[in-house]
This record gives structure tokens, C-alpha cells and sequence, in this order.
């Protein structure tokens, strides 16, 4: 029986019901330029993309959105960053019901293996680190504006507050037509934005552990250290990657300097892992430089904060099974600690389920339009991993692929196992087990 009492099977129904709000809010006409309604599916598809802080678009946010649209934009993947579940967990704690153990147990999905007793402790991070760096990073994107792009004060406090919220959200929505291109040799617009990107991308509960314990690496959880050496990873196969193909490249790199080339490398190294900020022109990227943000993309970011993909432990727990298997030993782990069958066959179900949901909706949707493979995969794979970045082909797309995005940016949030729990509708283990035998593999 569907058990309504049980948080984590409320996921789904919370993010479809703030989608739902969002796209009643964002076809009001208030919420345009124009002043009339907006079309339903881009309303539609807009609130999916920010309530997943995915941040593709159909419509010119700062053209066709009016100041109050925005403002519900900026609402949404708020709301969605923070995390349905997380603001579930407080709304109970505040109310003084709280949870039973069940139901906080299970919001281990969204804040990864945290121990019981950590919940207030972390939900007290969460705000302390939401209010400090979106004011932060607002703060000195506030000032660069005004100062060294001459903007006027609410001008700038505006689309400083704006990229801000979004920046630590993962969210990637920019309040201007061109992303952050327009500052491509501005390091205090460009510098703020990464880090903002970079601390939540992290997840909480590393978070939670650097508060702790700093940078006492004995102390550190496996869970913290994986995430950090596979953050620093990929952020330097990132940066190198992107460094090395596009230096020459006279559409991105090969007009900047040395030092920007620099800059904007490592701003595109943090971007693919799913905040959708871009610098440069995507859709002129070299097919190599598409490649390794496919691979990139496809990881995402820390477990339990506001990134999106397959997650950096799922894929390390998934390179440690394999390492183990071409060294002949019997338990695959990392840092001294070897992982249980559990959490190897969740990272396992989660990578299949992920690649199978992304080549599904690539195929169907090379069927029913014309354009390039690879960019189409590109989307497909952006907003499966809440990314947010695009080839310049969202808008071009018909409905039905619109609407495979939406699907795709929904599960790639609400989170496949937490989508399959809640389609699982309370199945109970057999009591018996079939005989064993092995089929080839290989």
C-alpha cells in the first residue's frame, strides 16, 4: 500500500507540485515582458528546468521574463537547491513533530549516510551556509557591477543577486541573454561564480565533515574523501582538457590572452559538473572538448548537495569494483575501507538506470528531429544531470523532445532510486531464493 506518511516516497509529488505552482506563476502575464500569457509548455518546461536547478531554457530569460517572472525563476531553484526533502525534514523539526526514525532515516537519500543524530546539526549548516555565501557572492558581484561595469546600484544588486542564488543552487540561469560571455576577462564576476558553484557541488554532508574537522584527512569520512580527490580530479581533467583543445580555437580560446585562457578554462571545468554558467560559446566547441564534458557532465558532482549526474562516489565506487576485479581481490574499497554489496549494487543500478534513461531519450529524439547526434546527446545528457548547458538547440527542439527533457531534468533531480522507491509501492522481499548459477560474461 501507498504509504503517504513516508517522506521520501512525497519526493516526487513535492518537486511535481512546486513545478506545478511555478508554471501557474510563470503564465500569469505578469510574469512576461510583454505583458501577456506566456505559451503553458514554456512556462512548463521553465519551471521544470529551475525547480531541477538545471537551467536549460526555451525563452530568453531576461527578453521575454519580466522582473516578477525572473523573481519566481530565482524562487524555484531556490526552493529546488535547497532540496524538497531537506525543507520536509525542517518544516517537522520546527513544528516540533518531528520524525520518527523511519521517516529520518530515509532522508538519507538526499544528504547521503549521515548518522541519525546529525540532522539538526547539518539543517543548521545548510542555512548558515545558504545565508552567508549567496550573500557573499552577491555582495562582491553587487559591487563589480556597479564599480567596474558602471551599472547602476539596483541594477547591479539585481543581476548580483541573481547569478548569486543561482551560482549556489547549481542552477546555471543567468539574468543576461548571454550567460557570463559578457565577462570573460573579468576574474571577480567570473572567480565568485566558481566558487559558489564549486562549495555546493561538494554536497552537505562534506560539508558537514570540513566544518568538523578542516583539513584533518585521518578524520575524514570515506564518503568526504572520495568526493574531494574525485572533485579535484575531474576539475583539473576539466581544466586541462579544455586548456589543451580549445587554446588555438579562434570561436573560444585563441583570441584571449594567456591569463584568460587560464581563467576561462578553469570556469569551464567547474561548469559541466551541473551549474550551466558558460563563458564561452558552447555550441563552438571542438567535438573533443564535447566529449570530455559528456564525461563530465555525465558524473556531476558531490552526493546530497545541489549537483546533479550519476554523483562522484557512484562513479569512483563503480572504478574501485572494477580495480578490484582486474587485481583478482575479493572486496572492492578505497581508502582503507572496503564498500558493502549494498552500496556497490546501488551505484551499479544507478549508473545503468541513468545511461539507459539518456539513451532513450537521444534515440527518440534523433527520430523526430533533424538535428546533429551529438548535440542532441549533449542535451539530453545536460539535463539528465541538471546541467544546464546547451549546444544552442533547446529551443529549436519540437514539443514532444521538450517534454522527454522535462522528464529527463525531473528524474535526473528527484533522483532515480528515490523514483524507484517511490514507484516500488512497499514490495517486500521473497521469502526464498532461486538456485544459483552463472551465465557467461565477457
Amino acid at each position: 500500500m501507498f504509504r503517504m506518511r513516508d517522506p521520501i516516497r512525497l519526493i516526487p509529488l513535492l518537486f511535481a507540485g512546486l513545478i506545478f505552482a511555478g508554471t501557474v506563476l510563470l503564465i500569469l502575464p505578469v510574469s512576461t515582458e510583454s505583458g501577456t500569457a506566456a505559451p503553458v509548455l514554456s512556462a512548463f518546461f521553465t519551471a521544470v528546468s529551475a525547480v531541477s536547478v538545471t537551467g536549460l531554457i526555451v525563452e530568453d530569460t531576461p527578453i521575454f521574463w519580466s522582473t516578477f517572472g525572473q523573481g519566481v525563476i530565482m524562487l524555484l531553484f531556490q526552493i529546488g537547491g535547497f532540496g524538497i526533502m531537506t525543507a520536509a525534514t525542517l518544516f517537522g523539526l520546527m513544528v516540533g513533530r518531528g520524525f520518527g526514525l523511519k521517516e529520518r532515516l530515509a532522508t538519507q537519500v538526499e544528504r547521503s549516510r549521515l548518522e541519525t543524530g546529525d540532522a539538526v546539526s547539518v539543517l543548521k549548516l545548510v542555512f548558515l551556509i545558504t545565508l552567508v555565501v549567496e550573500a557573499g557572492v552577491a555582495l562582491v558581484l553587487t559591487l563589480r557591477f556597479t564599480t567596474a561595469h558602471a551599472m547602476p546600484l539596483s541594477e547591479a544588486a539585481w543581476h548580483g543577486i541573481f547569478h548569486s542564488v543561482s551560482a549556489f543552487n547549481n542552477a546555471g540561469f543567468s539574468s543576461f541573454s548571454d550567460s557570463v560571455m559578457g565577462f570573460q576577462q573579468d576574474g571577480m564576476i567570473l572567480g565568485p561564480i566558481m566558487l559558489a558553484v564549486i562549495l555546493t557541488a561538494l554536497g552537505f554532508p562534506v560539508m558537514q565533515d570540513l566544518r568538523r574537522h578542516a583539513f584533518a584527512w585521518r578524520k575524514w569520512s570515506l564518503h568526504t574523501k572520495i568526493t574531494m580527490v574525485g572533485t579535484l580530479a575531474l576539475l583539473l581533467l576539466g581544466f586541462l582538457a579544455t586548456l589543451a583543445m580549445e587554446w588555438n580555437n579562434p570561436d573560444t580560446l585563441g583570441p584571449m590572452g594567456p591569463g584568460a585562457k587560464l581563467l576561462n578554462a578553469a570556469f569551464h571545468s567547474v561548469m559541466p559538473r551541473t551549474a550551466g554558467f558558460n563563458s564561452l560559446d558552447i555550441g563552438s566547441f571542438q567535438d573533443e572538448t564535447i566529449m570530455t564534458n559528456f564525461f563530465l557532465m555525465f558524473i556531476g558532482g558531490g552526493s546530497a548537495g545541489t549537483a546533479g549526474g550519476i554523483k562522484i562516489t557512484t562513479f569512483l565506487v563503480l572504478f574501485a569494483i572494477v580495480l578490484s576485479e582486474v587485481r583478482g581481490r575479493r572486496d572492492a574499497g578505497l581508502f582503507g575501507r572496503r564498500f558493502g554489496h549494498a552500496i556497490e549494487r546501488q551505484a551499479l543500478s544507478v549508473t545503468v538506470l541513468a545511461a539507459t534513461l539518456i539513451f532513450a531519450a537521444t534515440t527518440y529524439i534523433a527520430m523526430i528531429s533533424p538535428l546533429p547526434l551529438d548535440d542532441i546527446l549533449f542535451e539530453c545528457i545536460s539535463a539528465f544531470s541538471t546541467v544546464g548547458l546547451s549546444t544552442g538547440i533547446t529551443a529549436d527542439l519540437p514539443p514532444s523532445a521538450l517534454m522527454v527533457l522535462c522528464i529527463l531534468m525531473f528524474v535526473g533531480r528527484v533522483g532515480t532510486i528515490t523514483v524507484a522507491t517511490a514507484l516500488a509501492l512497499g514490495g517486500r522481499e521473497r521469502p526464498y531464493r532461486y538456485p544459483e548459477e552463472n551465465p557467461i560474461v565477457g
